[in-house]
């Protein structure tokens, strides 16, 4: 959701474009990472954004999870100085390494992680949206359910005044026939979609930036 792939312009630019437009300060996007996901090559080492006039740092993977950002986040805290995190993450999680309850667990690991490289680190978390699996799969939505349930809890569990975390919401007009390429992957449409969902956490949570406008 969060790597994008080649041709892609990502979330993570419309939410740069917006953050430009709307918080009067400087900023940057940070992340060990830059690259998209090229599918043609099956490699994680494609630069072709649609538009690479932008900070391109992050820490996506194609197929990453909580379950692998949990060992990773406190060492890229550290090394890119990062003070909010917008995580979203758990798709692939439940698809294919954990159930609910275990990706809950990973995102307590993820919290304590980052923590402890900054302990006023800030975080927004983007619940599990709906998608083509969820669609045609009963058991796989209900785990989807579940976990978002669950991160919802651990959200309000771990939120802390020096460190908060905010959940957004899952766009409420989100459709995979409209706002994905594949019942899954954000187009163009999709990538507006989430980085409203950010934007608007962060400005309503704690008045960082603007109403989002495409």
């Amino acid at each position: 959701m969060t790597i994008g792939s080649t041709g892609d312009h990502t979330w993570r630019h419309r939410m740069w474009r917006h953050l430009c437009s709307t918080y009067g300060g400087p900023f940057t996007l940070v992340g060990p990472r830059e690259t998209l996901y090229d599918k043609a090559a099956d490699s994680p080492a494609s630069y072709a954004y649609a538009d690479p006039d932008f900070p391109r740092g992050h820490l996506a993977g194609w197929g990453e999870g909580w379950l692998h950002m949990a060992p990773l986040i406190g060492e890229a805290v550290r090394t890119t100085r990062a003070d909010v995190l917008l995580v979203s993450l758990g798709l692939i999680d439940l698809g294919f390494y954990t159930n609910a309850e275990q990706t809950a667990q990973n995102a307590r690991a993820f919290v304590a992680g980052a923590r402890a490289a900054n302990p006023r680190i800030a975080m927004v978390w983007l619940p599990v949206i709906h998608n083509v699996r969820a669609a045609n799969d009963p058991p796989f939505a209900a785990q989807v359910a579940r976990f978002n349930e669950l991160l919802a809890k651990t959200a309000a569990d771990l939120d802390e005044p020096a460190s908060p975390i905010l959940l957004a919401s899952v766009p409420p007009t989100w459709d995979i026939d409209t706002d994905t390429y594949d019942g899954t992957h954000p187009n163009a449409n999709g990538e507006h979609q989430l980085a409203s969902a950010f934007a608007e956490a962060m400005y309503q949570g704690w008045e960082l930036g603007g109403e989002y406008t495409p």
